[in-house]
């Protein structure tokens, strides 16, 4: 008797299903979340992997065990195998989203591209300005271009990037120069936002100096500065 021929191969394959549909109930008999970003959606998917994992294992044995095997039947075994790979490779592939969607990390990072427009009294600072992305789960450092580019409105316009490393709706970008307070400007972003070829419109700051302090300092200069950005 022949283990591994087609019909064999499927029904092998289907043996995830009973264990899929098993966690499955369980998730709907508690009224939980299986969707990507919940930890039952991870339940989920892990649940298909260790099923996948068992059927190919079972697959194996029998087929090692199995007697003669023509060429055709080693080429038909290997074409299932490469499906049942392939199979295995997308579990895991969805695993990973999900876990990571749990986390709240984006697996491809998005990056922020940002203009800062700069009065000319900041603008000779530049050599040791720095820019920073906090939110509520990190704190980044961005790149930024060391030679300030003209903008539209004859201002100098400061330009750089950031990785989102974080789903969040919580991230602001601070700009400490020498001698000036931090002035901090509020992202509006959706917590996994699209990617978009226009950059936005701009945006005075939010906030000038420390979060920690109770009053802003006086700053005649804050209507100068202001900032835009787009997804990449």
């Amino acid at each position: 008797m022949n283990l591994i021929s087609s019909n064999g191969v499927a029904d092998w394959a289907g043996f995830a299903q009973p264990v899929i549909a098993f966690f499955r109930a369980i998730t709907e008999s508690l009224s939980i979340d299986d969707s990507p970003g919940s930890w039952s959606g991870i339940l989920m998917s892990g649940a298909a992997g260790i099923a996948a994992a068992l059927a190919v294992a079972i697959i194996l044995i029998a087929y090692f065990r199995s007697g003669y095997r023509t060429v055709r039947d080693i080429a038909r075994h290997g074409l299932a195998a490469v499906v049942v790979l392939g199979l295995l490779a997308f579990v895991a592939h969805d695993l990973r989203h999900a876990a990571l969607a749990y986390l709240g990390m984006n697996p491809s990072k998005p990056e922020v591209e940002f203009e800062i427009r700069l009065p000319k009294a900041a603008a000779t600072a530049v050599a040791d300005t720095q820019v920073e992305l906090h939110t509520d789960r990190n704190q980044r450092l961005a790149q930024i271009e060391r030679e300030l580019a003209p903008g539209d409105d004859g201002h100098r316009v400061l330009r750089g990037s950031v990785a989102l490393d974080f789903r969040t709706t919580d991230r602001i970008v601070i700009l400490k120069q020498p001698g000036q307070p931090l002035r901090q400007f509020k992202l509006r972003l959706a917590a996994n936002p699209s990617r978009s070829d226009q950059f936005g419109p701009w945006h005075l700051a939010d906030r000038v100096g420390s979060p920690d302090a109770a009053e802003p300092p006086p700053n005649p200069l804050n209507d100068a500065f202001a900032i835009r950005y787009r997804v990449l």
